[in-house]
Parts: structure tokens; C-alpha cells; sequence
């Protein structure tokens, strides 16, 4: 699976209450999580980017809270994939869950705002297309993968299980 987007560039340490507030935390509606994706660190994040774009950032992307919110607003506002040097672990789970494409390479320090990447999930490989440069991450297992190709846990158990 190929994934291709611009990147959007962030630093370190991008909390869960950075990626959505807590305030909103009163909804489960994607559309309106959606709209306030990243807004404490990049007002108006959510009516800039493109359907298909990328999160670019640093390391121990989505640390703090476990809520499920976070990948949730991330997705849902049309970003495409999460690159990171690495992710917490409980924003790991979470993302996978829920069908949100996550990448941990050390290559995000070739990757600038504006950039277009392209991602091969299934061959481990990024592309960043504006620079002219390649690199590489450790691909998911085969049973990962399948979960986000179906679009999250629940989706894939769905279509493994009830026929």
C-alpha cells in the first residue's frame, strides 16, 4: 500500500491534549473531532491540509493520555499517514486500531514542511519526492498490516470472523 501526501512538520513530544484538547473530549463525533485536530499548536490545522496528507514529527509522538481521540481526530481530518522517530506506545496501539497508518524512522530529519513523501507500507521504503531522497523503516507484520488495510481492529475482525 502507497501513501502520498505533503508533509506536515512538528517537533517532539506532540502530546495527545496538542493533537486534540481535552475539551472536546465530550464527543466521539469524527467530524467535529476533526475540526480541532492540532488547533493548540497549529490553529487552523484542520482547514489546511489536503485529504491525504502527512504528519511529519520527532520523537515519542502522542504521549500522554490513552484516549483514542487522537488518532481518531487525526484521521479523521484527512491526514493520511503519522511519520515519527517514534511514537508512545498507547498512541501506537491506538492509531493501529483504528486504521491510522503510523511510521517510525529515523529518516523524518530528511523530511520538511511542504515536503511530498511517499510512503510503501508493504515494501518499507520512503520516498521524499521534493529532496530526492530514500530511506527505509521496519515494515509492520503481515497481521498489522492487514488491520490497517482494513481500515481498524473492529473492520478486520469483522471480515475474519463474521461471515
Amino acid at each position: 500500500m502507497k501513501i502520498r501526501g505533503k508533509a506536515w512538520k512538528f517537533g517532539d513530544h506532540i502530546n495527545t491534549d496538542d493533537i486534540i484538547a481535552a475539551r472536546y473530549l465530550n464527543t466521539t463525533d469524527i467530524s467535529e473531532l476533526s475540526l480541532h485536530c492540532m488547533e493548540t499548536i497549529s490553529p487552523g490545522f484542520s482547514k489546511k491540509i489536503a485529504k491525504g496528507d502527512i504528519i511529519v514529527a520527532g520523537e515519542n509522538f502522542g504521549c500522554g493520555s490513552s484516549r483514542e481521540h487522537a488518532p481518531i481526530a487525526i484521521k479523521g481530518c484527512g491526514i493520511s499517514l503519522v511519520i515519527a522517530k517514534s511514537f508512545a506506545r498507547i498512541f501506537f496501539r491506538n492509531a493501529i486500531n483504528i486504521g491510522l497508518p503510523i511510521v517510525e524512522t529515523n529518516f523524518v530529519g530528511r523530511i520538511f514542511q511542504d515536503d511530498i513523501v511517499e510512503v510503501d507500507l508493504d515494501k518499507g521504503t520512503i520516498v521524499n519526492i521534493t529532496r530526492n531522497q530514500t530511506g527505509d523503516f521496519i515494515k509492520y507484520p503481515e497481521f498489522l498490516q492487514m488491520i490497517i488495510k482494513s481500515g481498524g481492529l473492529m473492520q478486520w475482525a469483522k471480515e475474519k470472523y463474521i461471515k
